[in-house]
């Protein structure tokens, strides 16, 4: 049975509708991103070795937050489809069954960060001292990051139902009190010890917790669609079973990511420390353009996949235009941002001859890859609305490592470090080709999404 018509997610117009619930997570994450970029300016102005240990660091840093992220979406795709069905006890068993998970999660890397910090970093480099500055860093973000998986799920809970502020307030809190903390701990401040990395880490995880705490407060003394009920709880593995049929082909995505970055960081090795250092910058800084567009995936999601289980087509369909629209003029801006003023960019990381050398180019290439992007970025959220978790992880296979990384190598012979570069334009292109003939062929065969599909109006 299908519920009326009578909410927001079912009656209010898309597009308003959707930058309603697309703004506030694109704000937060903005933050976020500015964030990760203050973070990086302070290391970097620590010493040159702690930014390329932060640089080292990151892909399994960025394996705890891809777990993290995977497993809210799952929920969240779950929740939206069965509040859009009326089965609102379903959803709430989603709710206790997540918050489980993520709290399984932690213990994984609570055992990466025990045992697997310096077998891993010493994989890339042989620097005692960086080796040193990066096992610090990583082993605290690791054991430590209880708030991340928590806070995050039910953010992506919250988002299911179309509230979109609470989740906006955990991400700045978090986001406010690192960027306070950050100086204070690294360099000594207020009385403080000088921490250095070690204090780049606590600050972080002193912001997770913050967010974590207010994750809690709204979860349990706010009025939500959706609740957490220990006590009628029913483990059920079905339920797990279809968070993870969404949820871990995107932890899979975004863990291939980490992977990318791990084999590139080879690959740079051989040029230079300097070139990690640059590509480390780089990530840094395509958060400020990528976060807001996941900021409207977001948004997007809940709403498709609201309207997908209340079988209305058009709503799906305006809800998918409308993001992408917003997402490829975001990009476009950002294309233009590393494409005019990659000197500018860099200085704000301190950066010498070298990096600046290395690093002007590299942004001007690296950003002209972002004009394909919006389809790479914006179908697989469809299909992650719909409940097709792999055909979005197919997707994201050619975008950041099936083309990628193999590319990578065989041009850096030929071209130097202007192959490597390169290699994120073709894996762009190719990716957003799939991704057109992929959603051509979901919208001849799935029976809600084919043109022409009654809507609950129409049946009634």
């Amino acid at each position: 049975m299908h519920s009326a018509p009578n909410n927001k997610m079912a009656a209010k117009p898309v597009f308003p509708l959707l930058m309603s619930m697309a703004l506030p997570p694109m704000l937060s994450m903005l933050l976020g991103s500015l964030y990760n970029i203050i973070d990086s300016m302070f290391v970097a102005r620590y010493s040159a070795d702690a930014l390329t240990a932060v640089s080292l660091a990151f892909p399994l840093q960025n394996f705890a937050l891809a777990v993290a992220v995977g497993t809210g979406v799952g929920i969240s795709s779950y929740i939206a489809r069965k509040l859009g069905e009326g089965d609102r006890d379903a959803a709430n068993s989603a709710v206790a069954h997540g918050l489980l998970l993520s709290l399984a999660h932690y213990l994984l890397f609570v055992l990466l960060g025990l045992f697997l910090t310096k077998p891993f970093l010493s994989m890339f480099t042989s620097s005692p001292v960086i080796l040193g500055l990066g096992a610090d860093y990583l082993f605290i973000v690791l054991v430590g990051c209880v708030g991340q998986q928590v806070q995050i799920a039910i953010e992506k809970m919250l988002q299911a139902t179309g509230n979109m502020v609470w989740p906006m307030l955990m991400q700045a809190l978090g986001c406010v009190v690192n960027i306070i903390l950050d100086p204070i701990m690294i360099f000594g401040l207020f009385g403080f010890p000088e921490m250095g990395v070690r204090g780049a880490a606590l600050a972080t995880i002193i912001g997770q917790l913050a967010s974590m705490a207010l994750a809690f407060f709204s979860l349990f003394k706010k009025e939500h669609e959706v609740r957490l009920d220990l006590r009628r709880l029913k483990f059920r593995p079905a339920v797990i079973g279809e968070i993870y049929n969404v949820g871990a082909p995107t932890i899979l995505m975004n863990s291939l990511g980490s992977v990318l970055v791990m084999g590139l960081n080879s690959l740079l090795m051989r040029f230079s420390e300097a070139a990690v250092s640059v590509f480390g910058i780089y990530y840094k800084l395509q958060t400020f353009v990528f976060m807001p567009v996941s900021g409207m995936a977001q948004g997007a999601m809940p709403i498709m996949g609201y309207n997908y289980g209340a079988r209305s087509r058009g709503r799906v369909v305006a809800c998918f235009r409308d993001s992408l629209i917003v997402s490829a003029a975001i990009l476009a801006a950002g294309n233009l941002l590393f494409v005019l003023l990659p000197g500018p960019l860099l200085a704000l990381f301190g950066a010498g001859p070298e990096m600046t050398s290395i690093g002007v180019p590299a942004l001007r290439i690296l950003g002209c890859s972002y004009l394909p992007a919006a389809l790479g970025c914006c179908i697989p959220t469809l299909f992650q609305a719909v409940g097709r978790g792999r055909s979005s992880l197919v997707i994201f296979l050619l975008r950041q490592f099936a083309i990628t990384l193999p590319l990578a190598w065989l041009l850096a012979g030929p071209m130097g470090l202007e192959g490597v570069w390169v290699s994120f334009i073709v894996a762009e292109v190719a990716a957003a080709a799939a991704a057109a003939l992929m959603l051509a062929q979901l919208f001849r065969r799935d029976p809600v999404l084919i043109r022409g599909c009654p809507t609950p109006e129409k049946q009634a």
